[in-house]
Formats: C-alpha cells, sequence, structure tokens
C-alpha cells in the first residue's frame, strides 16, 4: 500500500472525510464497548438514539450545542485566518464571570434589560481576555498557541478565587458558588417546559452573519487572504496584524458570549464547574466542520450527541466519565488520518520479491 500524491485536492473527499471518519469512531466505539464487556448496541444507542428520540430530549441536546456552536463559531474566524486561538476556554470563563458579575448587581426591582447587559458583559470580557494574546502576539510576536492556553488556567484560578473568596455565597453553608442569580437575569427561554434558550437563536443568526461575512464580503475576502498569505495580503493592501485582532476578538467575543448564555441559562450561578471543556470540544467542532458555518452546525449536534451520550453511558452502563472524551479524541483523530484522502490517493500494489527482482 502506497500514498500518493493527487495532481489536486480531491473535493469529494473534502466533505467525504468527515463522514469517514465518523463512521471509523462508530466502528472503534463498538470494539471499545464489547473489550469492556458492554452490550454495543446498547452503548451506540445512548450515544446516538437517546439524545434525539423525544422533543425533551432533542431540546437537551440544543441547550448542549449551543455554546459548542458559538465558540466554534469564532474559532473558524481564527483558525481561516491562520492563527492559532486555543484558550477559547478560558475566554469563555472570563466571560461568564463578567456576565455573572453584572448579573449578580441585580435585585428584585431590576428590569429585563439587565440580560442585555450581562450577554454584553460576557462579549466584552470575552474579547478582553483574547485581547491579551492578540496584544503579545502583535507587539512581542508571542506564540499565540501557547500564551491563549496558559490564560486559560489563569482564568481558571480566577473563577476559583471568586467562588472561593469574595464573590461566595454567605447562606450556601460554606459550598463555593455564588448565590443563585434573581429571576429577572436569566435568558429567557424559547418555550414552557424545556431550557432551551434564545441562545440558539442567537447561535443561528451567528451562522448565517458568518456566512456572510466570509463569502459575499470584502472584508471576509481580506481577513482570510492576510491571514493564510501575509504577503499576498500584504501586496493587495490587506493588513495582517487586522487580521491577527479581528480574529482573536471576534473568537473571543463568541466564547465570552457562549459562557453569559451558559452561566445566567442553564447554570444560574457561578461555580467552580463553569469551565465544562466546551472552548476545547469546539476546536474538534470547528475542523468536523471544516469550518464552514453550516459544516459547523452539524458538528455542534454530533459533539452534543457525545456529551450527552457520556453522561447517560455512567448512569445506565457504568461506563466512566472519561467515555465523552475518549469519543471525542477518537473524532478528532481519525478526521486527521482521513483528511490524508484528501491530498493523496492510495495504490495498491503486489509485492516483488527479492528472487524476482534478481532475475531481472
Amino acid at each position: 500500500m502506497q500514498l500518493e500524491v493527487r495532481p489536486q485536492p480531491s473535493p469529494f473527499w473534502s466533505y467525504a472525510s468527515p463522514l469517514l471518519a465518523l463512521l471509523l469512531t462508530v466502528a472503534i466505539g463498538v470494539a471499545l464497548f464489547l473489550a469492556l464487556g458492554k452490550d454495543p448496541v446498547k452503548g451506540l444507542q445512548v450515544f446516538f438514539w437517546e439524545p434525539v428520540k423525544s422533543p425533551y430530549a432533542v431540546g437537551e441536546l440544543l441547550v448542549k450545542a449551543t455554546p459548542l456552536l458559538i465558540i466554534a463559531l469564532g474559532l473558524a474566524v481564527c483558525f481561516r485566518s491562520n492563527v492559532w486561538n486555543i484558550g477559547a476556554e478560558g475566554q469563555f470563563v472570563i466571560g461568564a464571570l463578567a456576565a455573572g458579575g453584572v448579573a449578580l448587581l441585580a435585585d428584585k426591582a431590576t428590569g429585563r434589560w439587565i440580560v442585555v447587559a450581562i450577554l454584553a458583559a460576557g462579549v466584552l470580557g470575552g474579547m478582553a481576555w483574547a485581547g491579551i494574546t492578540a496584544f503579545l502576539r502583535d507587539r512581542f510576536n508571542a506564540n499565540e498557541i501557547l500564551v491563549s492556553l496558559m490564560l486559560v488556567y489563569v482564568a481558571d484560578l480566577t473563577l476559583s478565587f471568586l467562588v472561593f473568596g469574595p464573590w461566595k455565597d454567605p447562606a450556601g453553608y460554606n459550598f463555593p458558588q455564588t448565590r443563585t442569580f434573581e429571576a429577572v437575569t436569566q435568558i429567557p427561554r424559547l418555550m414552557a417546559g424545556s431550557r432551551v434558550t434564545i441562545g440558539i437563536v442567537l447561535a443561528l443568526a451567528g451562522v448565517a452573519a458568518l456566512w456572510l461575512y466570509l463569502y459575499r464580503s470584502y472584508a471576509g475576502f481580506a481577513q482570510e487572504v492576510s491571514g493564510q498569505a501575509p504577503a499576498a495580503g500584504r501586496y493587495a493592501g490587506f493588513s495582517s496584524r487586522r487580521a491577527l485582532w479581528v480574529a482573536l476578538l471576534v473568537s473571543g467575543g463568541a466564547a465570552g458570549l457562549a459562557g453569559a448564555l451558559e452561566v445566567a441559562g442553564p447554570i444560574g450561578q457561578l461555580t467552580p464547574y463553569v469551565p465544562a471543556g466546551y472552548g476545547f470540544a469546539a476546536i474538534i467542532v470547528a475542523f468536523v466542520g471544516r469550518l464552514h458555518p453550516v459544516g459547523v452546525v452539524f458538528s455542534a449536534l454530533l459533539m452534543s450527541m457525545f456529551y450527552i451520550g457520556g453522561e447517560l453511558a455512567q448512569s445506565r452502563l457504568g461506563l466512566p466519565k472519561s467515555i465523552t472524551g475518549v469519543f471525542q479524541g477518537l473524532l478528532l483523530f481519525n478526521l486527521l488520518a482521513c483528511d490524508i484522502l484528501i491530498a493523496y490517493r492510495i495504490r495498491f500494489s503486489r509485492p516483488v520479491s527479492t528472487l524476482a527482482q534478481k532475475a531481472r
């Protein structure tokens, strides 16, 4: 078996590669369930059927998919601009902190306008945290991968400091958490009996806005050219520095918005468990979705299935919590492997024996 370079990248495998990666992930998952002594049919059922079998289940799926989709949209801008923001998890946490700080100011007399302020605070918090990475990259040429990743730990420690210290609920029986936010601060829900909020509407609006920006605007074209080919961008009069700042501020603002929607929506307070790994999982979502706004929608739904399936696998099959991360990692690993088929084709040939070679 040999890999042969294609004359040009394969359009077919550009779209088929994620599907093949998913099939391989399912196949390996079946083998994993068998190795653990679990029924593979039940295992696949909790991951791919339970999350969609009822309207309530679909609602919970959308609750999980909303932050993943919003963060992945911002990361798509970064990665298309050749800016490697790996710290969306930290921007998510700081956005949640900024939004939570505003929510804690509300009282019984506060109006519903506070929701707008909470969301704005989340966006600004995420942008400010991503702005640190942009500044260090722009001013000192620091590696944005390392800077953004290290800032995740700073954000987590800042959250722990506040919920264990100044913001701890005095009536919370010494648990590390803030007081529950006032009802007026809660993100409006789409319908009664469901936890789905207007966040999903904002996410879908972001999909449309990003599609228009990337594929129907001069600014989007300049953004991608400046990041992917700085020399060509400078020749055309585009600014690579502007592309850096736009990419990081957009992705940071998106992650901060997701954090605000999470703490003022399903969670309703700040706790040490606000970091749920959405910022890291969204990297996989962005790449599985081919950095395309529409593709990211489907990959966000798939990744949220893994989250819900992992939770169900713990309670129903007795599997460890890490099973979610295993499936996420398998999907990314298989995608990277299958992407080889875009630039290479596989050739099979019969091996020639040494005696045959000598006879020639």
